[in-house]
């Protein structure tokens, strides 16, 4: 009886648990599908408000690049600010008001002036506008309703000199939130470099009615749902939109290091996703898009008690269900025990019938509702067979659920998939801990991916050991990721692209060294992550070089020292600009390294990452075969003679056989025998 009461025990307990755990879990899925959810909204209001600053600023740049404007500034000084000597000037200046006031009718550069219309000596305040100053914060022509340059304004012109620059949000003269566009204006037949600037052309004007609606995503029916741009001043986080509490912009401050702060987790990681309170105290699920173009954070948060609402209303009647029926079994079992022991054997058959009747009425209550859910869920023992299969599972085989029941996963499935889930739960039974595999099935003729976790049930009573299988379709996920992928792919190309037009004289040499790096990297045998990361950072090794002047890069003749370590130094910045993407493997580590290997003595004999040793012995190859305007290239021995002349390391050794290797045996002359010449599969 002891025992018996023990087993009881351990079997409610082990149910209980069990339970918890797949409701847990359950709350898990719902969190990453709001992130997802919430992700794509704050993409697409951070794209709108991105879109917005920079149709500003292309409204500014179209005036600094009018010819006649930099015609009158180029003569204005030329002449040393004296307009007496620019040609035809009180005309060019008419000129370029009209042109000044058309631009802020059409743009919205313009605002009524402040101040009663009275026949008196009083001073109306613009607080919007357009306006041409020189390079020492003077007005040279404006519109009537451009405000004054005041301090604020005077330090940012005179600090961004031969660069755009924005007046951050503030509170205008007028009393609403205004921005201040600057565009520097070069003179005619200048580089653009700093120093050949001669003017500036500012566009002033107030924003709410066309940043704020922004924030609004259309469609939306979350009542709770809000996007709020952000900014740091000092230890302070502004809120720098409207807030839904009826809090006008720049009006509710609150200190960065407020705990759990929804803003604050924003700023401090975006592309995050946590819990955490926003301004009112109130629970929020939030996340955070950075802006590059702006010193801001754009904030997009739900009250957590919408969002998982109709989630914690489901789990908990999951919870409560899943209690009462271990409950039932616990009774029903202490119940037919007890029967057993007190009434004669004769009565054992009906007993035993009866309690085959509430299972049957438990299993059914069971199938009800798991049947609601969205996951497949099996069990499965330990010789392949079906012991219940819930609604989703039985659609995906093309099966009635009744019909599943005591089927092996090859009837169901077909030998080729069944196969290794077999395997994977006899090694579930044998280990005794759970596991979680990725697995594909063909259904309905489609191929369809699924995380399948497997869960190992006790024998208990009649019942074998057995696995709960529950599996979910990560299909979409899995084409969404492999998207992403394709568009970090292309822009990668984009921008190798531009570095390659840059630099004729190594045009393509990262695309070939990613190549050769790869080549090497499967020859070696790497796992597929660092395979991959020798590729990418080969491919990107010299983004940096887009830092580099032009002439230095077009050079014809030897470099100078300085020259030669500001072209090396390129890998180092290519690190610095890829610091926070987030690859799979050690890509930005390995182009950190690369720009420090061999100078740095303890990385070439021994600390290096291998990553790094494979992708440096690529690049000194195709550094060395390729041809230049000052030397023609090495032959394919030649180049392996050199390398195998200066091997320092083990990994380096095996790093530089992989590669001859490679050249000999596996094709790699014909495949590198256009290095220098032209693309990679042209």
């Amino acid at each position: 009886m002891l025992l018996a009461g023990v087993g009881l025990v351990l079997v409610t307990v082990i149910g209980v648990v069990l339970v918890l755990y797949f409701v847990g879990d359950q709350r898990e899925r719902d969190l990453r599908a709001w992130q997802v959810r919430m992700g794509i909204v704050a993409d697409s209001r951070f794209a709108a408000v991105n879109e917005w600053v920079d149709r500003q600023f292309t409204h500014m740049r179209e005036l600094s690049d009018n010819a006649s404007l930099q015609l009158y500034l180029t003569e204005l000084a030329m002449f040393e600010g004296d307009i007496s000597l620019v040609t035809d000037e009180p005309a060019q200046r008419s000129y370029l008001r009209n042109l000044l006031v058309a631009t802020a009718e059409r743009t919205g550069f313009k605002a009524p002036i402040l101040g009663a219309d009275v026949n008196a000596n009083v001073k109306r305040v613009g607080v919007a506008g357009i306006a041409i100053v020189d390079n020492d914060a003077r007005v040279l022509v404006a519109t009537p309703t451009m405000p004054p340059i005041n301090e604020d304004l005077a330090a940012v012109i005179l600090a961004s000199r031969g660069k755009r620059a924005l007046l951050d949000l503030h509170i205008g003269a007028g009393g609403q939130p205004t921005m201040g566009f600057l565009a520097p204006i070069f003179a005619i037949q200048s580089d653009g470099a700093p120093s050949d600037q001669i003017g500036v052309v500012i566009g002033i004007k107030e924003v709410g009615a066309e940043l704020y609606p922004l924030l609004e995503q259309p469609g939306a029916t979350e009542a709770s749902a809000e996007a709020v741009i952000l900014r740091i001043a000092g230890n302070v986080v502004e809120y720098l939109s409207p807030l839904a509490d009826g809090s006008a912009p720049l009006a509710r401050p609150l200190a960065r290091d407020t705990p759990g702060l929804a803003a604050a987790f924003a700023i401090d990681k975006p592309g995050g996703f946590a819990t955490r309170h926003d301004y009112r105290n109130v629970e929020v699920l939030v996340l955070g898009r950075a802006f590059a173009s702006a010193p801001w954070t754009l904030m997009y948060k739900i009250d957590t008690a919408e969002a998982l609402a109709d989630t914690d209303s489901r789990l908990t009647r999951m919870l409560t269900v899943f209690l009462l029926i271990i409950g039932a079994v616990a009774v029903s079992l202490i119940a037919a025990w007890r029967h057993g022991t007190s009434l004669r054997a004769s009565q054992a058959a009906h007993t035993a019938s009866e309690l085959a009747r509430r299972f049957a009425q438990q299993r059914d209550f069971l199938g009800l509702v798991t049947d609601s859910q969205r996951s497949a869920m099996s069990i499965i023992d330990g010789e392949g067979h079906y012991i219940w299969a819930n609604r989703r599972a039985a659609e995906n085989s093309g099966m009635a659920a009744a019909d599943v029941a005591g089927k092996t996963l090859a009837a169901v499935l077909g030998p080729v998939p069944a196969k290794p889930l077999l395997k994977t739960v006899r090694d579930v039974l044998d280990g005794g801990a759970s596991e979680v595999k990725t697995h594909s099935e063909e259904i309905d003729g489609e191929s369809r991916t699924y995380v399948s976790e497997f869960i190992p049930l006790e024998a208990t009573g009649d019942l074998p050991a057995r696995v709960l299988i529950v599996s979910e379709d990560v299909t979409f996920a899995l084409e969404e990721r492999a998207k992403r992928e394709r568009i970090m792919d292309q822009l990668v190309d984009t921008l190798v692209g531009v570095v390659d037009r840059r630099d004729p004289n190594s045009a393509n040499h990262s695309s070939w060294v990613a190549v050769v790096a790869r080549a090497i990297a499967d020859e070696m045998e790497l796992d597929p992550v660092e395979a991959e990361s020798v590729e990418i950072a080969g491919r990107v090794m010299n983004l940096g070089k887009i830092t580099v002047p032009e002439e230095v890069l077009t050079k014809t003749e030897p470099l100078t020292d300085g020259e030669f370590a500001l072209v090396r130094g390129a890998i180092g910045v290519s690190a610095e600009l890829l610091e926070g993407v987030e690859f799979d493997g050690p890509v930005v580590e390995t182009l950190r390294e690369l720009h420090r290997y061999p100078g740095d003595q303890a990385l070439t004999t021994k600390q290096a990452l291998l990553t790094t040793r494979i992708v440096a012995v690529a690049n000194s190859f195709v550094a060395m075969t390729s041809p230049r305007s000052y030397r023609e290239g090495l032959s394919f021995n030649d180049a392996l003679d050199t390398l195998l002349s200066k091997m320092e390391t083990d990994d380096t050794r095996r790093a530089v056989m992989s590669l001859a290797n490679y050249l000999d045996n596996h094709g790699g002359r014909e495949t590198l025998d256009g290095i220098g010449k032209q693309p990679p599969d042209a």
